[in-house]
């Protein structure tokens, strides 16, 4: 395994972190202590979580990914061996409004914590995140921003910052990161945190891959600039980057079979994206998988690279990636098809 530190800390983390969001749904609790057990023993030290999990967000399930996890840490003991990372859900919606509707006050916020640190039989968490801005904006395969002068979100970057400083100081959190946000919303946080001697948050969790580049534009600068350590989740583009869909081996149980609305990276033009993708990594004899997380390992933004697997020899595969560094050449052959067919999936 290869380690980075999160950004501004001395916190070392493993390059590639386990996902946990098909645990309590498409996984039981046994294959979820399962994949912690076999990603602890190749080195993964950084899990990541959140409240909302598993998805898709139902009534039913909320939490459970938390519970399997804290049940695992209860039956092991090796709470002390992993950096763990969870979130706190944003704007209200219909999706998330069996959890919550109150926003991010300090107290939805202390509410939130402190159900989650139960589920997760855990004192702290090391990294709590924002799932998602409270303000209107273009998340979740929205490609643009369209301002909506009906927004009634009030500017509360500052107020957010002092209820996370109360809960850090409590010792129940570590540190903060962001997640689905942009580069303004960022760097507003950042303003705050400079200007007012509140907590930084230290990362970001965005979606990036072979066919979602986005974060490369404004954000690689800000995240670079002002050392905000990428999470890239969805690296596998919800396994279509697996080549599976491609190939027409996809399971039963794959996720986009169980689950066809989730179809923001099934557009023809990604599903074309993916299939010269899958040729350079076959003409390389290594798996469009490989390929795909092998170039997220390598970018110079991403602090740790968030897989996701509901197969052991998935899992396997995903962490492996680690060990594979792409040349020169492949990627200027991965740039000649991101120039023909630039983030297909937003």
């Amino acid at each position: 395994m290869k380690y980075t530190t999160l950004p501004n800390t001395n916190i070392k983390v493993s390059k590639i972190c386990l996902g946990t969001m098909t645990w309590g749904n498409q996984n039981t609790e046994a294959e979820g202590h399962a994949q912690m057990d076999y990603s602890l023993d190749q080195g993964v030290n950084f899990f990541d979580t959140a409240e909302m999990y598993p998805v898709p967000a139902s009534p039913e399930t909320q939490g459970r990914t938390s519970k399997i996890i804290g049940s695992w840490f209860k039956k092991t003991g090796n709470r002390e061996k992993v950096i763990l990372a969870s979130k706190i859900v944003g704007r209200p919606s219909d999706y998330t409004a069996h959890i919550r509707t109150t926003g991010l006050n300090l107290n939805a916020i202390k509410v939130a914590l402190d159900a989650e640190l139960k589920r997760l039989q855990t004192d702290y968490i090391d990294l709590y995140q924002i799932h998602w801005p409270e303000r209107l904006t273009n998340t979740f395969g929205v490609r643009d921003y369209k301002h909506n002068p009906e927004d009634e979100w009030k500017d509360n970057f500052n107020e957010v910052l002092h209820a996370l400083e109360e809960m850090i100081k409590a010792g129940k959190i570590r540190h903060i990161g962001m997640s689905n946000e942009k580069a303004w919303g960022a760097m507003r946080y950042m303003e705050e945190s400079k200007a007012n001697d509140l907590p930084r948050m230290i990362t970001i969790q965005n979606a990036y891959s072979l066919i979602n580049r986005v974060f490369e534009g404004d954000m690689a600068e800000v995240s670079l600039r002002e050392s905000i350590g990428l999470l890239a989740y969805s690296p596998m583009a919800f396994g279509v980057l697996s080549g599976k869909y491609i190939k027409g081996i996809a399971g039963k149980d794959a996720r986009l079979t169980l689950f066809p609305r989730f179809a923001r990276y099934s557009s023809e033009q990604s599903t074309e994206a993916t299939r010269r993708y899958l040729k350079i990594a076959e003409d390389h004899n290594m798996t469009l998988a490989q390929m795909s997380l092998a170039f997220v390992n390598q970018q110079p933004f991403v602090t740790s690279n968030i897989i996701g697997a509901t197969k052991m020899d998935q899992l396997k595969e995903n962490i492996d990636s680690i060990n594979v560094t792409l040349s020169d050449a492949i990627i200027k052959q991965i740039e000649a098809v991101h120039a023909m067919i630039p983030n297909p999936a937003p």
